[in-house]
């Protein structure tokens, strides 16, 4: 029997929108950031009506968003798709702590700045013995819209993921006054222009402006150049 999530499915339309089938809410958040710029937490700003499908803006030209208007057709938008289809422990860094494990996949970041706060996440989980610092730890890493960071227990080798409803999120980040990227919620599947299926995780972020270079994942393109990115990653140590 065909239930309600095996319907669910994002469609990548080539050089064009994502084609959302299957009944998936769509809402809108925005990033709230403290005064060092670290974002704590997404606050609900709104929720669009519920359809069976829908055709979400991918070129970031629409003047419909978050729908596809048409407007990626008279610019000409290249929507190649260049991101890896590895599975994501293949492309992971290791991280340990005493009894935490961080594994990070960098190519997945989307500059949500959410694994910032008390001096990163790589230094909470050195420091995890200490329960503020573990406690942080854990939050930031189910915090981070991408999945990029999955923080384990090293003792059951369970990772601490918070359960999602299917869904989809718009996020917008008010401190770089911009669009962030598209967050998919809940293990829905993603299926590729050419109709291979990238890797479900529960949590795992789109790009909606258009420039990212990992397509379709965001890479915080939507508001770092190149020059911004590579200053970023240096900074907090995000390299390869």
């Amino acid at each position: 029997m065909v239930g309600k999530k095996d319907k669910m499915k994002i469609k990548i339309m080539k050089n064009g929108p994502y084609l959302v089938q299957g009944n998936i809410p769509l809402y809108k958040q925005k990033l709230v950031t403290d005064e060092a710029g670290h974002t704590v937490k997404l606050d609900d700003v709104s929720e669009y009506p519920l359809q069976e499908s829908y055709i979400l803006c991918r070129c970031g030209a629409s003047k419909n968003k978050p729908y596809c208007d048409g407007t990626h057709t008279k610019i000409s938008f290249d929507g190649t798709e260049t991101a890896s289809k590895k599975p994501y422990m293949e492309k992971a860094e290791v991280f340990e702590g005493d009894d935490l494990k961080l594994t990070d996949v960098h190519e997945f970041c989307d500059h949500s700045r959410f694994c910032l706060r008390a001096g990163g996440i790589r230094k909470l989980i050195e420091n995890s013995n200490d329960p503020q610092a573990r406690e942080l730890a854990i939050e930031e890493a189910k915090l981070c819209p991408s999945g990029r960071l999955v923080l384990w227990d090293k003792k059951t080798a369970t990772p601490f993921e918070k359960e999602f409803e299917p869904s989809i999120v718009m996020i917008h980040d008010p401190q770089k006054n911009c669009e962030g990227p598209i967050w998919v919620r809940g293990g829905i599947p993603i299926e590729s222009a050419d109709g291979s299926i990238y890797e479900t995780r529960n949590r795992v972020t789109l790009c909606q402006c258009g420039k990212s270079e990992n397509k379709p994942y965001c890479d915080g393109s939507h508001w770092m150049n190149a020059r911004q990115k590579l200053k970023f990653r240096k900074k907090w140590g995000l390299d390869k």
